[in-house]
């Protein structure tokens, strides 16, 4: 018996249901194209492959914009409504991060640094207000159990230690008061992001060992735990490049390798909890795909900017293992998101 199709949307309705989790999608893609960018160093073939995604996701970010702001503007109520979500609040800084990653895309192809500063201050300022604004309605709130806890919590600590990736490069371009600003900017959201993902991380570890397993269309944020894993210690080495003071490279090297181990053996257990859910029929396609691919990125990145910077080729080599895996879940979750938007699937609430 065939179901029959479901009714054409008006732009309106995509505008009241648009998820905040789009833009992990322009995440993703930006990790994509700046890992392939640093892999083109080994294979040339790969450049023109970088650079299509560099425009692809520029492209991406201002498509995606449009809903987003009109969201604001049309349903406001809807949109406060999801910043009261347990859930999908903790995904609304990905509009923030996506402009830190874009900033770092302007840097990492042709130091386009003037670029790279007009989406950098504009993310570190709302990664800073949208974080204040999802964690101060969860904190005075009663309406989040320990069913809600997921990676996903992570999020706006992962905005926080993003904004050194592109930061602390540009802080090198600036002078006089607002280098001193921007090297504030970079230092209290490194140190605010990392310990807070810490305190996180043992809330979450808690929900895995005493909850109901995150399957179903939360199976993807089990992989978010690689984002601030990978992120951390490459913005630690950012940072420490533009300090007033000397810092000794093997200081900062050693704990984030460490970082580094806890994420080959997280890419492990993730891959296993993946698997199981695929193999229990709890994998369905959702936007929530797009939480494979950003934290992978974040690894492959951390691999390879510390394989160089340590002279160990086994991370470098890890690190090219996971970009092909990164590139595969970027490919299928691309496909899915094409039909959903053409279907109309990925503009429907969920039941």
């Amino acid at each position: 018996m065939s179901t029959a199709p479901l009714p054409p949307l008006s732009f309106s309705e995509i505008v009241r249901n648009f998820s905040p989790g789009w833009f992990a999608s322009v995440m993703g893609s930006g990790v994509l194209s700046l890992t392939t960018l640093a892999l083109a160093a080994h294979w040339p073939i790969l450049e023109a492959l970088a650079w299509g995604l560099h425009y692809f996701n520029l492209l991406l970010f201002a498509a995606l914009g449009v809903p987003w702001l009109a969201r604001w503007v049309i349903h406001p109520r809807a949109a406060l409504a999801t910043l009261q979500h347990p859930v999908q609040a903790s995904f609304y800084p990905t509009f923030s991060i996506a402009m830190l990653v874009i900033a770092a895309q302007f840097m990492a192809f042709g130091s386009q640094t003037n670029l790279a500063l007009w989406f950098w201050w504009p993310g570190a300022t709302l990664t800073f207000i949208l974080g204040f604004a999802v964690l101060y309605t969860m904190f005075q709130g009663e309406h989040v159990g320990l069913e809600h806890v997921t990676p996903a919590n992570f999020i706006p600590a992962v905005g926080l230690v993003v904004i050194p990736i592109a930061g602390g490069p540009l802080v090198g371009h600036l002078a006089g008061g607002v280098r001193d600003l921007a090297l504030l900017v970079n230092v209290v959201a490194l140190g605010a992001g990392t310990l807070m993902y810490l305190g996180l991380l043992g809330m979450t570890l808690q929900r895995k060992y005493l909850g109901k397993p995150a399957f179903g269309i939360l199976t993807p944020t089990a992989w978010i735990h690689l984002a601030p894993i990978g992120v951390i210690p490459v913005s630690v080495l950012n940072l420490a490049e533009q300090l007033p003071f000397a810092m000794w490279t093997g200081t900062l090297l050693f704990p984030g390798l460490l970082f580094w181990g806890f994420g080959v053996w997280w890419v492990v257990m993730a891959v296993l909890l993946t698997a199981t859910a695929k193999r229990r029929g709890l994998l369905p396609f959702a936007l929530s795909w797009w939480g494979f691919i950003f934290p992978l990125g974040a690894f492959v990145s951390a691999s390879f900017r510390l394989g160089r910077a340590s002279g160990l080729p086994g991370v470098e080599w890890v690190g090219i293992a996971c970009w092909g895996l990164l590139l595969v879940l970027w490919l299928l979750t691309l496909a899915g998101t094409v039909r959903g938007v053409m279907s109309g699937a990925v503009f429907r609430p969920h039941p």
